[in-house]
Parts: structure tokens; sequence; C-alpha cells
């Protein structure tokens, strides 16, 4: 339920408004919502400062549901008014730092959709502990619902009203407020969600453990440096794209623009992993005292690479289909999508690999990690962006780069310090099936120039081909799956 929730809120995001605002967005603009939306990820680490895996940790173990709850709630109260009034009172030199100098409202309103959603982040994973996922699913799912209402109801409906009509409407909402509203949409969507949490505050002791907060921010401390990790690996590309490409401003946020919205085609992957993530964290936390544990979590990273694989397959090869979800000026970036699928793909690889560090309270372990993957993702960055051979190009090479470091680091720290039997073989001949499956499809298309048709018939070929092999090879597995 919680992977089904979180899958359904980002394909809806997908289905319905990146078809739209790859049409009615230029390239440039779609590059100033997602350059945006980058920075509003970077805050909402810092913001949270990963009390929602110290609440994990602290409620589960040590009969400190409540006590818990109440000081990560309180801290996050706290800490979230003070950042919010710096961050407004900055307004001026930050929105020139970020080149939207004539832009502060944009600046203002990201603030405090980063504000709600960073009060919400306590009430969910409360929700999450306590297996409560139909509500959970219900809360993130009306999230995506309401920001594509008021998107549609501020881009289309109210300016098609107005549309004859000479009143102070018409002029506000104008193409050129088109990005503001996309934005004010976001606002409304976190303010609904967090008034349906609202509830969960109600339960708050409001009584503050010093002690255990400290305790819990320890903890926490190191997973802020791989909470800020994750968000520059996956994101820091596209606000790169606009200072390290050689064009002009206005250039390089369309370069932008165009590498995020084929990003989005791979974020099919990467949904899938963040949707295992959400489920996997208090999954692994509350079975770390099973006698069996360490051939659970071999078989749950060896079930993710196999799912992995088959999503792999499955988006490239209808990427001819699937690419039609994009307007047609962003269609150029589709080149960095097999380099992002197999990127996220070792992602949730690491997802699995280092789940120790955090069952065994080593999370600076998870930050030295990270901190690897920082400067290989800026390294790459770097150092291919600016060059016209690669561009955007680079920066996927870059994700890449990162989480196959990640994944291996993961893999190889954890097998030192709490070593589990992950089925490497298994896991690296899935992989290697999935690639060849792809070059196969592409050896294919290069050498026959089939129609479309031929070409998605002989990739259906493929993809059963693939599915046959894997049961054979997991025959006895299936069997015992289905007794």
């Amino acid at each position: 339920m919680y992977g089904v929730s979180s899958i359904l809120s980002r394909l809806l995001h997908f289905v319905i408004l990146l078809p739209y605002f790859t049409t009615v967005f230029k390239t440039g603009e779609y590059g100033i919502v997602s350059d945006l939306f980058v920075y509003a990820g970077i805050l909402m680490v810092i913001y949270t400062y990963r009390m929602e895996t110290a609440f994990f940790r602290f409620a589960s173990r040590d009969s400190n549901f409540e006590k818990a709850f109440s000081t990560g709630t309180i801290a996050i109260l706290v800490t979230t008014s003070v950042f919010t009034l710096t961050m407004l009172t900055l307004l001026r030199p930050i929105s020139e730092a970020l080149l939207y100098p004539d832009n502060l409202e944009y600046i203002a309103i990201v603030v405090f959709i980063i504000a709600f959603d960073a009060l919400a982040a306590l009430p969910f994973a409360r929700l999450r502990l306590e297996n409560r996922p139909v509500r959970f699913a219900i809360i993130k799912t009306l999230n995506i619902v309401v920001n594509i209402i008021f998107v549609f109801l501020f881009l289309e409906i109210i300016p098609n009203f107005y549309k004859n009509e000479a009143t102070r409407a018409t002029s506000f909402f104008t193409n050129e407020n088109r990005i503001l509203f996309v934005f004010v949409a976001n606002l409304i969507a976190s303010a609904t969600v967090l008034a349906m949490l609202s509830p969960m505050y109600k339960k708050v002791k409001w009584q503050f453990d010093k002690t255990l907060f400290k305790k819990m921010f320890r903890y926490a401390a190191p997973l802020i440096i791989v909470g800020l990790a994750a968000v520059i690996n996956q994101l820091i590309a596209i606000p790169l794209l606009k200072y390290l490409l050689p064009g002009t401003e206005g250039e390089n946020f369309s370069q932008a623009g165009i590498y995020s919205a084929a990003a989005k085609l791979a974020v099919l992957m990467n949904l899938f992993t963040q949707a295992f993530n959400y489920a996997a964290e208090p999954f692994f936390f509350k079975n770390a005292n099973r006698s069996d544990f360490r051939q659970v979590y071999a078989n749950v990273a060896q079930a993710f690479t196999l799912v992995g694989a088959f999503a792999f397959l499955v988006i490239l090869l209808y990427l001819d289909v699937i690419k039609l979800f994009l307007g047609k000026d962003f269609r150029e970036g589709l080149e960095v999508i097999p380099i992002l699928l197999m990127a996220y793909l070792f992602l949730g690889l690491y997802y699995n690999f280092s789940i120790w560090y955090k069952l065994t309270d080593k999370t600076s372990m998870g930050a030295y990690i990270s901190i690897g993957g920082v400067i290989i993702t800026l390294a790459i960055n770097f150092s291919l962006i600016p060059n016209p051979a690669f561009g955007y190009i680079g920066a996927a090479w870059a994700a890449f780069g990162c989480y196959a470091f990640m994944a291996a680091a993961g893999y190889l720290t954890g097998q030192k310090y709490h070593p589990i039997p992950y089925p490497i073989w298994n896991i690296a001949l899935y992989i290697l099936l999935a690639i060849g499956g792809y070059w196969l499809s592409e050896y294919f298309a290069t050498a026959a120039e089939p129609t479309l048709f031929l070409k998605l018939l002989f990739n259906t070929l493929v993809l059963l081909v693939f599915l046959g092999v894997i049961f054979l090879l997991e025959k006895k597995s299936f069997q015992k799956m289905l007794k």
C-alpha cells in the first residue's frame, strides 16, 4: 500500500501533468519550474533533518513511541518556524543568487511549500509505523490530485472563463503568470495535506524530552548528510546546467528543461525504487530481530533486482510509445533515459545494501558513502557538462557513476560489518540479461530499420524471452511461492 500510493501519485503526475506542462510550457519555462523544485528538495532535508527516520528508530525499539513523536514534532515545529522566517528575510539575496531577481514570489511560495511539507513529515512517519497504509495512501494521493485540479483551474479553466472579458482576472491569469500558478497549486496541495494530517497533532503530548532529542538528533545527524547527498546526487544536475552549459542564460534554462523532462520518463524506475524505500525502511526495522533476518534481506534484494531489471527493459522496449507523454520540443533528450534507468536501479540496490548501517546505528558510514557519491556527482558534472560533446548527457553519466559507486560501497562495507548473504551473481545476471535485451532491440532497430509496429512486435518477443529465461532460472523459487 505504501508503494502503491507513492507510485500512483507520481504516475498521476507523469500521465497528466508531464504531457500538459511539456505542451503548454516552453523548454526554458519548464526549466525554471524544475530548477526551483530541486532547491525545494534540498531544503526539505534541512527542514526535517531526518527526524522521521530517528522517530522510526527510537519509537520502535525503545518503547518511547509517544515521547519520541512529541519530542520530534515540537522540534520540527520550532525549527521550521525559524528556517522559514530566515528564508523570507533573505528573500532578495537568495532570489538574485538563484538568477530570479525579478521573481521573489517564486522563492517565497516554494519556502511555504517546504514548511507545510516539513510539518507533515512526522505525522506521515507515524502512520507508517502504526501500519495505517490506507490513510497514508489516501492523503498521499490527495496531494497530487489537488495539485492537478488547481493547475488546470489556474492555467485553463479560469483563463478560458474570462477569455472574452476585460476584467482584472484576465490581466492576472495570463501566460506570463503560468509559472507562478504552478507553484501556487503546489502550495494549496501541501496545505491540504497538512490539514488532513492535523488531527495527528492532537496526539502530541507537548512534552519535550531534551535527553531523547539529543539521542534522536545524534542518530539523525549523519543521515542529514545522506539526505542532502541523495538530493544533490539525484537533482543537482538541473541547476548546474544553467551555470555550466556554454550557452546564454535562456539557452541553458531551455537545455535544463529538456533534460528534466526526459529524466521524468526515467523517473518511472526511480518511483519504483522510492516506493520500495517507503515500504522497506519500516519493514527492515521491524524484522531486525527475526532469526532469519539475513536471509529475508537477501531475498528482498534479489526480488527487487528482478523487478527492477524487468522495469528497465519494459520502459526501453516501449520507449517509442512512452515518449508520447512528452511534448515534441522535449523529445531530443531521450538519449539520457537508458543511462538514468540503470542509475536508478543501482540506487535501489544501494537502499537494499545499505540498510545495515541504520540497523546497527552506524549512520556515519552512510554519510561517508554519500559524501563519496556527491564528490563523484560533482566531479563528473563539472567535467562533462561544459564539454559540447556531452552537455546534459554528462549529467546522466554523473548519476550513473554516483549510484554505481554507492551500491558497491554499500555492499562491500555491509559485508565487512554486518554480512548478509546477498545472491550477488543472480543480481548481476538479471541486470546483464536486461541490458542484453535492450542491446538486441537497438541492434534490430538499426540493422532492419523496421516500422514502428514491427519494432514493437520484436521488442515484445525480446521481453517474452527475458521472462522465459528468468522463469527457467528461478523456477524452483516461483514454485515455492505458489505453494
